[in-house]
């Protein structure tokens, strides 16, 4: 039974930091994902086929990939406040350059920086909220943060749908004002954070004493429960054979997310509809998703079990996409897109709590950066088999039932993880109900 104390400082901090960080992902995913509804008419406009449109939108990956693990441990360093506000900056100066691309190679070289930029943010965001939160409240805390991926396909999709509607303002083309008015959020913002962010609860002086007191001894507490030799060092964090295993169930959450944001606008398009009713349908699988997700990882929290959770919402996303591959109407597909959505989303709080409950300090900063960067390259991976078996066939069947293998693949290991005794948590977790995976 939670005390007054804890409930105070809980709900005092979940107001102060959640909302917040979830703005700033919902801008970022906005920007990473907003070719999908470009390419509505970029792809014509610069020739490109589906097979390279594909694959420059996943080589933002390989620049996430290549500066992951070294910007978490920058931002554990020298503090959240600083290093986010440079992330979103960088990454919104190239999102608005997007605007100009002229082909097939400035669109590669564009997504590969964007995705050096904006390395660092969402494992940094997801270490920042460890540093806040105690382990039995991280999972609801991390579902609200990442609602903000299906919100922003909710609430972004109809503004992009009509920002396409700005063609030929100024000379400019839509599929140009979308990307250079998505980005300016990021730029504000970044500037917002340097004055409203604090990095430690040692530093929060809008808590009381006493609040401040009991959250920094908490946290201190479950951290010298994990024992020795778990807190600062960097390669335990990078080399782990857990952190190594959550890569790969990521790798399947990731390629289920990437397809829906970067390919569902097109999915729905090919029924006859327009692009601004397109932004408007694609934002009903979202909806649904965000409430999925919260419901689903109060659900992990309260029981303290976080490996069926992951499990059965893979499995449920890759059973929406077998399911898309074959719908034959914008109904069908856009209830199985759904299905997609609320399985991806789910499956990400639950498995996001998994890290910080073994590895904390530098090593946690080291693995939730290694588990993201490795566990992204499927965002890399479907879009693009999506992308070169549309242009092989011509259907969209085939890359789907691709990703279904993918996020099928994603159970599979985590049910091994929980079997074989390698477990994404420690065997006495330090919080008072202890947490079951």
């Amino acid at each position: 039974m939670a005390s007054e104390l804890e409930t105070r400082v809980l709900r005092k901090i979940t107001i102060r930091i959640v909302p917040f960080v979830m703005l700033l992902y919902f801008i970022a995913f906005i920007d990473r994902v907003n070719i999908g509804f470009a390419a509505l008419t970029m792809n014509k406009d610069l020739g490109l086929s589906p097979a390279v449109f594909g694959f420059g939108a996943g080589i933002f990956f390989f620049g996430y990939f290549l500066f992951e693990v070294p910007s978490n441990v920058i931002l554990h360093k020298v503090g959240a406040r600083i290093w986010i506000a440079r992330v979103m900056i960088s990454w919104g100066i190239v999102s608005a350059a997007m605007a100009w691309v002229q082909g097939a190679h400035s669109f590669y070289a564009l997504r590969f920086l964007l995705g050096a930029a904006e390395a660092g943010f969402f494992p940094g965001i997801i270490l920042y909220l460890s540093y806040w939160f105690p382990a039995r409240s991280r999972a609801a805390a991390t579902a609200v943060f990442m609602a903000a991926a299906p919100l922003s396909t909710a609430i972004g999709s109809p503004i992009s749908g009509a920002l396409l509607q700005m063609h030929g303002i100024l000379g400019l083309a839509g599929w140009q004002w979308l990307f250079i008015m998505e980005a300016l959020p990021a730029v504000i913002f970044g500037v917002v954070v340097l004055f409203f962010m604090t990095d430690r609860p040692e530093q929060a002086t809008w808590l009381k004493d006493d609040e401040r007191k009991w959250l920094v001894d908490t946290l201190a507490a479950e951290n010298a429960a994990k024992g020795p030799g778990t807190g600062h060092s960097f390669w335990r964090g990078l080399t782990d054979m857990r952190v190594l295993a959550l890569s790969l169930v990521y790798f399947g959450t990731s390629a289920g997310l990437y397809t829906l944001g970067i390919w569902a606008p097109q999915i729905i398009k090919s029924f006859g509809l327009t692009s601004l009713q397109v932004g408007f349908v694609n934002a009903i699988p979202a909806v649904l998703a965000v409430v999925g997700m919260v419901l689903w990882s109060r659900h992990s929290d309260r029981t303290g079990e976080r490996t069926w959770h992951v499990v059965i919402a893979c499995l449920v996303a890759a059973g929406g996409l077998m399911m898309a591959s074959f719908a034959g109407t914008v109904v069908a597909v856009v209830a199985a897109l759904a299905v997609v959505n609320i399985g991806v989303s789910c499956a990400k709080p639950p498995l996001w709590s998994m890290p910080t409950m073994f590895l904390s300090g530098t090593a946690a900063a080291t693995g939730i950066a290694t588990i993201n960067s490795l566990g992204n390259l499927g965002g890399f991976a479907g879009p693009a088999m999506i992308g070169w078996i549309k242009q092989a066939t011509g259907s969209f069947a085939g890359g789907l039932y691709f990703v279904a293998g993918l996020l099928t693949l994603s159970a599979i290991i985590t049910l091994i993880l929980a079997r074989t005794g390698r477990k994404p948590a420690a065997d006495n977790p330090p919080v008072q109900s202890q947490a079951r995976i």
